[in-house]
Parts: C-alpha cells; sequence; structure tokens
C-alpha cells in the first residue's frame, strides 16, 4: 500500500504504573522484650509512609490500526451508484413512471463498470429508461448497457468518462472463512451512497438458487441491504473478491448475504464487455428431477425425466425422447437438473457428450454434440 494511500486510526491505550517510594525505617531497639511491639511498628510505618501521586504516574500508547478505514479508502472511490428511470404500464393502461436503485464497480479507467443484471434489467426491458450512474465524487453520468446475463445474475455497463478509478480485484479462491470482509455499497439508494459494512466470510461455495438460478456464492455476515447489489465485498487488502448480489430476508435470521465470487464474476464480465451475452452449451429438453422415492414409486430409476425436448435440438437429433430417463451424462451420475447443467456448462460448444438413459425398462448410451445458444434459460430448463 502507498504511505499517502494510507490513513491510521489510533487508539490510546493506557496502562498506570506506580513508583514506591522507599521510607527511611527507623528501628529503635529498646530491648529484647520488646522485639515483638517494634517489628508490628515497624510494619505501621511502611505501609503508612508510602505515597503515590498522580504525577508520578506513567503512561504507555501503542498504535492500533483499524484496517476497515484503510479498505475504505483504497475501494471506496471505486463504487458507484446506479439508478434506473423507467416507464411501465399501470393497470389501467397509463404510463407510470418508476426507478430502482443500486450499486457498481468500476472496472477499467474507461468508464466500464460491474453490476448485477438485476440491477439494470428494467432498462433492458424499457426503450425509453435511463441508467444514471452516480460516482464516488457525486459526478452523474448516462450509461449504457454493454451486456448481461440472467443466469449468473451479472453485466457492465459504461459511462463516457476517462481517468476512472478502477477497483483492484483479489483472488476469490484464496478466501479463508472467518476472514474480514468489508462490503461497499448505496443501501436504499443514493441517499446512503458509499455506506461501508464490516463482518466476515462466514462460508464459501454456498448453493443458493434465486428465481430459478442456482448459484454459487460468498457467504458473509456484513450487512447486505436493499440497493447494495452490484456493489463490492472488499477484503482486508482492500481488494474486491465478492460482487454483492443478494441476502436472505426472514424475520428470523439476520446477517446472511452473499456475494458472486470474483473469479467467477471476472470470466463473465470479460465475455460480455467482448460480445455483450453469454452463450452457453445447450441440449434442448425439459426435464424433471426424479428423486429415489418417486422413482420407486413408479418402478422407474432415479436420474432427469424428459417431459419434452425441443425441435431440432442437439436432444432430439440424438434421439432423446420424452420419458426417457437421463442417469449419466458425460460419464458422470446424474440425479438433478442441477448436476446436469453444472457438467453441461463445463463443456465448449461443439463438443460431443455420452448420455445414458433408462427407457423401457433398459439402459441405452447415446451421443449427442451440444450446439450453442444465446438464449438463457430458467433453471427448471436442462438447455
Amino acid at each position: 500500500m502507498e504511505e499517502n494511500e494510507k490513513q491510521e486510526n489510533k487508539y490510546e491505550i493506557v496502562t498506570v504504573k506506580k513508583d514506591k517510594k522507599s521510607p527511611k525505617i527507623l528501628v529503635i531497639i529498646i530491648g529484647v522484650v520488646l522485639v515483638s511491639v517494634i517489628s508490628s511498628l515497624t510494619t505501621y510505618f511502611l505501609v503508612s509512609r508510602q505515597n503515590v501521586t498522580t504525577s508520578q504516574m506513567k503512561y504507555e500508547v501503542s498504535d492500533v490500526e483499524n484496517p476497515v478505514v484503510a479498505v475504505s479508502q483504497i475501494a471506496g472511490p471505486s463504487v458507484v451508484g446506479i439508478k434506473v428511470d423507467f416507464y411501465e404500464q399501470g393497470f389501467f393502461g397509463e404510463l407510470e413512471e418508476n426507478s430502482a436503485e443500486g450499486s457498481g464497480i468500476i472496472y477499467k479507467e474507461d468508464g466500464y463498470i460491474i453490476t448485477n443484471n438485476h440491477v439494470i434489467e428494467d432498462a433492458a426491458a424499457a426503450s425509453s429508461a435511463v441508467v444514471t450512474v452516480t460516482l464516488n465524487d457525486g459526478s452523474e453520468y448516462e450509461a449504457k448497457i454493454v451486456g448481461r446475463d440472467e443466469v449468473t445474475d451479472l453485466a457492465v455497463i459504461k459511462i463516457d468518462a476517462k481517468g476512472l478509478t478502477p477497483a483492484t480485484f483479489g483472488d476469490s479462491s484464496k478466501a479463508s472463512v472467518g476472514e474480514l470482509a468489508v462490503a461497499i455499497g448505496n443501501p436504499l439508494g443514493q441517499e446512503f451512497a458509499g455506506s461501508v459494512t464490516v463482518g466476515y466470510i462466514s462460508a464459501l461455495n454456498r448453493s443458493i438458487t434465486v428465481d430459478g438460478r442456482t448459484l454459487s456464492l460468498i457467504q458473509t455476515d456484513a450487512a447486505i441491504n436493499p440497493g447494495n447489489s452490484g456493489g463490492a465485498l472488499v477484503n482486508s487488502k482492500g481488494e474486491v473478491i465478492g460482487i454483492n448480489t443478494v441476502k436472505i430476508t426472514d424475520t428470523t435470521v439476520e446477517g446472511l448475504g452473499f456475494s458472486i465470487p470474483s473469479n467467477d464474476a471476472l470470466k463473465i464480465v470479460e465475455e460480455l464487455m467482448q460480445t455483450g451475452k453469454i452463450v452457453r452449451p445447450y441440449v434442448g429438453i425439459y426435464g424433471i428431477d426424479l428423486d429415489e422415492y418417486t422413482a420407486k414409486r413408479n418402478n422407474l430409476v432415479e436420474g432427469v425425466y424428459v417431459y419434452q425436448v425441443y425441435t431440432n435440438s442437439p436432444a432430439s437429433q440424438a434421439g432423446i425422447t420424452r420419458g426417457d430417463i437421463i442417469v449419466e451424462f458425460d460419464g458422470k451420475k446424474v440425479t438433478t437438473k442441477q448436476e446436469l447443467n453444472d457438467i453441461k456448462n463445463s463443456k465448449s460448444i461443439g463438443d460431443k457428450v455420452k448420455v445414458k438413459i433408462y427407457r423401457g425398462g433398459k439402459y441405452e448410451d447415446i451421443e449427442l454434440v451440444l450446439s450453442g445458444d444465446d438464449q438463457t434459460f430458467d433453471n427448471e430448463l436442462t438447455n
């Protein structure tokens, strides 16, 4: 850290030490008979003649640095406010003006900003919507959407500005449970811009399903409130290790916030900057999880039950039909759509994949070729 970037918050720790005077002791020996009396008098004089005043107290001062101060000053200028103003049709067909607010992180000095897709999705749906970015210094810019991805809830927007302060991104794979975590963003909007909340990393690789999307996220007890979405989760070095995205809202719990790991986010961000969208491997079925209980009840096997096959999809071309149960995908056992999706998304477009299905009481091996599809999918769909 540069010396001129470091701000120390000092506390005084006061330790009191007392210096004892060594009083003169007058010993009068009267006789052997009075030894016991003299001993008692000597003890009295030793105690009574000690005297300590406040002028003799010594103080020790040691410096204690609060890392959150430095973290805030390093990462704070890279966090921005985002507001979307848009119109939507009311109940009686009239146009109503609405707005949504969130946060973002400066990615490049020439105006590229990372945020959540759900922060700007209203702007993507309405051509008349206006996206406004407010920088740390209060200056405002109109932004355009570069690209967005509903599956990972990430988006990139851009403002016409130069010389911005980009965030430094850390390696989220090196994050540890119990590590300091600082959330920076705009809870409830621009009125509370740049708010800093502090906590710890509570867990890693939490599997959270939101609106049909299952994400692997960092869990933190640093307060993440509405408006914090798209903001930064920062480590003790001032490095962004997560993009704040969601919290659990329940009156029975608190301190359950979640962030997209930086390593996962940056891969998506780079592709969005290049192509504006994420093209994923595509299978082309609508699947239903078939658990052990349901499978036994219907004399079937565990796996992904194929309820529908889309026309001209890789699944259709490979001969997969409705009623088949996918039990293995690319040589790996699958019992849920999520497991199948995870394997599929680890492959590349054009890859050949072996699929084992259960059909009519027998197992069959089928080979399909993954195609690409630029349409996002609901988790209920195994594309």
